[in-house]
């Protein structure tokens, strides 16, 4: 019911890069042949080094193909098995109550149904090969202040708007749940009895396990078991040291804890049955690849596109010649390399056009080169910068939450100071929830001046969820929305 990697050498390893070079183990008993839970994060492909970078959800919600996102869940999984994991924890279903939430991209969507469908598909994907685990529950949908933030909902609307995506993936059995940080009228979702319990495992039949999300998911630990939580993630901590206390005082009762061990059991038992399996890269690199051309959305095309009868492009902003995949937090992949749309163009019109750059530092100089071209495209947006998750040392609430180091690890804590002192904004940073719905004023003073220039402009956008565009969007000739196409 516990990670099983020792908690201080845990957090510097997730603080210096490891969350992706290793799966995070728990319940890893050798003496008796049981191999744990080997939990890999998403949702854009495995974070793990090897693995396919797909596009974001937000993306592949655009899509609305229902089908395709089965087959990347199914490329998921099997990528999941062959990088030693067993544990996908990428069906992020958390529907946006505000357009500035940071890790909008990693969800479909602000509908149920659509959550509902999408989050289905991906668990019946990815279950051919590894357990899926379905996040963040319930009602997560800020970043900056989620180990704080209270949600007061009633009935009515919980249960037709902030949870039918979840009961849709239980039906879809998955596996396991992550309870998210969080609290639902004034109780922690990690401890939260009638989320966990009477909701989740009674009213809709769970028969799979929970866990919490990753370190700050557990407050009071002996309450959360109670509640129904089943595994501590992803360190020795709360459960590792004090459960054998709490039964012993009674806190916590021996058939919760049998409960507990049997779901997670029963669930590794089912799925180390199922055969490793085999994978194609180029098969899946080229699944990406169809899931970025089905979910690009054109917003506004005034005959500009297809582009036809253009010999000189010019293609202008930063974010044409960078590799911008999404947010760098738990969701951050590895991949092998990355097609920026600048390199993509130049491919796709070698030998039928010119395709000149301008990285649109200088907005003078780039509405010069645009002037001299038959089209111009310019594309701009955001970063991992600017949206995604986020985590701060000197948040007060993880401060509470980090146990006060035994002797033994006190040298590794000191590590940990310097490495927070050094980094001040933290693991995850800088990401969090946007501080602006409009694209920069650099941007849009670009944007002006380049469709000034030249009428045939087209703007493709990169952000992961919406965008204002009112400064600009009647001066140019087309709009595109390429999310974080992978």
């Amino acid at each position: 019911m516990s990670g099983s990697n020792a908690f201080y050498a845990g957090i510097i390893d997730l603080m210096g890069g490891g969350y992706g070079a290793h799966t995070w183990d728990s319940g890893v008993i050798e003496r008796l042949g049981i191999d744990g839970l080997k939990f890999v994060d998403g949702p854009r492909g495995v974070v793990m080094y090897g693995a396919t970078t797909f596009p974001v959800s937000m993306a592949r919600g655009a899509t609305f193909d229902v089908d395709l996102e089965e087959r990347i869940g199914e490329a998921i999984g099997r990528e999941v098995r062959a990088l030693g994991g067993n544990l996908f924890g990428g069906v992020c279903i958390n529907l946006p109550r505000h357009p500035a939430w940071g890790r909008a991209q990693e969800t479909y969507g602000e509908d149920p149904e659509h959550l509902a469908c999408f989050g289905a598909a991906a668990v019946r994907g990815v279950q051919r090969h590894a357990m899926a685990c379905v996040k963040h529950y319930a009602l997560n949908s800020m970043e900056n202040a989620r180990f704080r933030v209270d949600v007061t909902i009633g009935a009515r609307a919980l249960h037709e708007i902030s949870l039918p995506h979840f009961r849709r993936c239980v039906e879809a059995d998955a596996a396991c749940i992550m309870s998210a940080y969080n609290s639902v009228n004034g109780e922690y979702c990690g401890e939260n009895e009638a989320l966990l319990t009477r909701i989740l495992k009674k009213r809709w039949g769970f028969r799979g396990y929970v866990i919490t999300d990753f370190i700050f998911g557990l407050r009071d630990g002996a309450k959360a078991v109670r509640a129904g939580q089943d595994v501590e993630m992803p360190l020795l901590n709360q459960v590792a040291f004090e459960l054998e206390r709490w039964v012993r005082e009674g806190k916590v009762s021996i058939d919760r804890v049998n409960d507990a061990v049997l779901r997670i059991l029963t669930m590794q038992l089912e799925f180390a049955a199922k055969p490793a399996p085999a994978v194609d890269k180029t098969a899946h690199a080229a699944l990406a690849r169809e899931a970025a051309a089905k979910s690009i959305v054109v917003l506004k095309n005034d005959g500009l596109l297809p582009l036809e009868n253009v010999k000189r492009l010019a293609v202008i902003g930063k974010l044409a010649a960078v590799s911008n995949t999404g947010d760098g937090g738990s969701s951050n992949t590895r991949p092998d390399y990355v097609v920026t749309p600048l390199n993509g163009l130049r491919a796709a019109l070698a030998g039928q056009c010119e395709v000149l750059f301008d990285d649109g530092s200088d907005a003078a100089k780039a509405a010069a080169l645009a002037a001299s071209c038959d089209a111009a495209i310019i594309v701009a947006g955001y970063t991992h910068a600017d949206e995604g998750e986020f985590v701060s040392p000197d948040d007060e609430v993880t401060k509470k939450l980090f146990p006060r180091p035994r002797l033994r690890d006190l040298p590794l804590f000191s590590k940990i100071l310097i490495s927070t002192r050094k980094n001040r904004t933290g693991s995850f940073a800088p990401g969090g929830d946007r501080t602006r719905l409009t694209l920069r004023p650099e941007d849009e003073t670009l944007i002006l001046a380049v469709a000034q220039a030249n009428s045939r402009t087209a703007v493709a956008v990169m952000a992961g969820s919406t965008v204002l565009m009112e400064a600009w969007r009647e001066r140019v000739a087309a709009i595109l929305m390429l999310w974080y196409p992978g």
